[in-house]
C-alpha cells in the first residue's frame, strides 16, 4: 500500500485531497500536516469527515513525518514550497507539489510575477509541469511534479490542440476566464467574504495576473514559438468552478466546426478527464464541480473567422486537488482514473 503525506492539508485544497482518497484501499494517509490545527483531529476541522478521516494533524516537522510516507503532497503557498521541497527530495521522497514555485522553467519569469526570490532555483530544471495531458510520460518517473494552476489547466487544455495542429495563430490569443471564489484559497480577505461576492461579478488581476507566463509557456512549448496572450480572470459569486472563453485567429478561412470538433476528439483520444462536447453544447461548471473532468466546446465564427473555445472544470478538482491526485496515481504506476471518476455534483 502506498503511503501518503499531505502538507497544507486543511486548505481547501488539501481538504479536497483528503476527501478524495480517504477511502481508498491502495492509499493510506499516513500523516496530514497543518500547523495551524496541529494536535486537532482533522475530522473537527472538517465534519463532514468525521468517521472517515479522523487522523491527527501534526506540525511540519521533516524529520518526523518523512519517516511516514513515500509520497508527499504539497499544498502550501508560493514561496514556502520553495522552501519544504527540496528537504523532502534531500530525504528521498516523491513530491507533487501544488503551489507556483516549480512550475516555471525561467526562475526569472516566475521571480518577476511572483516577486519573491526562488527558494530553490536549482530544483526548477527538472521539475515535470504536472498536465498529464501534455506530460503523461515524463510525470510517471519524476521525483518533482509541479501541479498546474486552475487557470492554466481550463485554458492550455482549450487551446493546445489548436496550436498544436497549427489550425490557429499564436499571436492575438484572448482568454476571458472566470472562477468560484474558493479558487482564492481558505482566507478570511473582505474582498473574498460573503457580501463582497453574492450577487456580484467582477474582474481582478487585470493584465497582470500571475499565471498569464504560465499559460504562455506552456504554449509556446507547443506552438514551438513565442505565445503572448491576452489574459483576464473575473470572480463569480459560486464556491467552486471555472470557465474560460478564448478566442484564437484560424489560419485558414474554409475551416468548420465539425472539422475542429474532429481535431480535439483525435488529439484527447486517451485522455480519459477531457471530454469534447458534441456541436451546438456548450460547457457549464454545474456539470464539472466535484469532479475531475474538463469539458471543452468549439465554435467557428465564420464572419470573423474566429476560433471560440469553451472549457470549465473545477478549480478544486481538475484545477488542483483532482489533477494532484490524477499525477499521483501516474507517479506511483495505478490507472491514471483511479478514484476519480465521479461525476459532477449537478445539484
Amino acid at each position: 500500500m502506498l503511503k501518503l503525506g499531505i502538507i497544507g492539508a486543511t486548505g481547501y485544497v488539501g481538504a479536497e485531497i483528503v476527501r478524495l482518497i480517504a477511502l481508498r484501499k491502495d492509499i493510506e494517509i499516513a500523516t496530514v500536516v497543518s500547523n495551524t490545527f496541529a494536535g486537532r483531529p482533522y475530522s473537527s476541522v472538517y465534519q463532514s469527515l468525521r468517521g472517515i478521516f479522523d487522523k491527527t494533524c501534526e506540525p511540519l516537522d521533516i524529520d518526523e513525518i518523512s519517516d511516514k510516507a513515500d509520497f508527499f503532497i504539497t499544498a502550501l503557498p508560493h514561496g514556502v514550497s520553495g522552501e519544504v521541497v527540496p528537504k523532502l527530495l534531500s530525504k528521498g521522497k516523491r513530491v507533487i507539489d501544488n503551489s507556483g514555485d516549480f512550475r516555471f522553467r525561467d526562475i526569472k519569469v516566475y521571480e518577476q510575477w511572483y516577486k519573491v526570490q526562488h527558494k530553490s532555483p536549482y530544483l526548477a530544471e527538472n521539475a515535470v509541469y504536472g498536465l498529464p495531458e501534455i506530460n503523461r510520460e515524463k510525470i510517471k518517473t519524476a521525483s518533482l511534479t509541479a501541479v498546474p494552476g486552475c487557470y492554466p489547466t481550463c485554458s492550455i487544455l482549450a487551446i493546445a490542440p489548436a496550436l498544436a495542429n497549427k489550425i490557429a495563430s499564436p499571436k492575438g490569443i484572448i482568454i476571458d476566464a472566470v472562477s468560484g471564489v474558493s479558487g482564492a484559497g481558505r482566507k478570511s480577505d473582505l474582498y473574498y467574504s460573503y457580501c463582497e461576492t453574492e450577487g456580484n461579478y467582477k474582474v481582478y488581476g487585470l493584465a497582470n495576473h500571475r499565471h498569464t507566463p504560465e499559460i504562455e509557456q506552456e504554449l509556446s512549448l507547443l506552438a514551438g514559438q513565442e505565445v503572448l496572450v491576452s489574459f483576464t480572470p473575473h470572480l463569480a459569486p459560486m464556491k467552486r468552478g471555472m470557465m474560460a472563453t478564448c478566442y484564437l485567429d484560424l489560419i485558414e478561412d474554409d475551416l468548420k466546426t465539425c472539422d475542429i470538433l474532429e481535431i480535439y476528439n483525435d488529439y484527447y483520444k486517451n485522455d480519459p478527464f477531457v471530454r469534447i462536447l458534441p456541436e451546438g453544447i456548450q460547457p457549464e461548471t454545474r456539470n464539472v464541480v466535484g469532479s475531475n473532468f474538463v469539458d471543452i466546446g468549439v465554435t467557428v465564427d465564420h464572419r470573423l473567422n474566429k476560433l471560440i473555445i469553451v472549457s470549465a472544470l473545477d478549480n478544486l478538482g481538475k484545477g488542483a486537488a483532482g489533477q494532484a491526485v490524477q499525477v499521483l496515481n501516474i507517479m506511483a504506476g495505478f490507472d491514471e482514473t483511479e478514484g476519480l471518476l465521479n461525476p459532477s455534483m449537478y445539484i
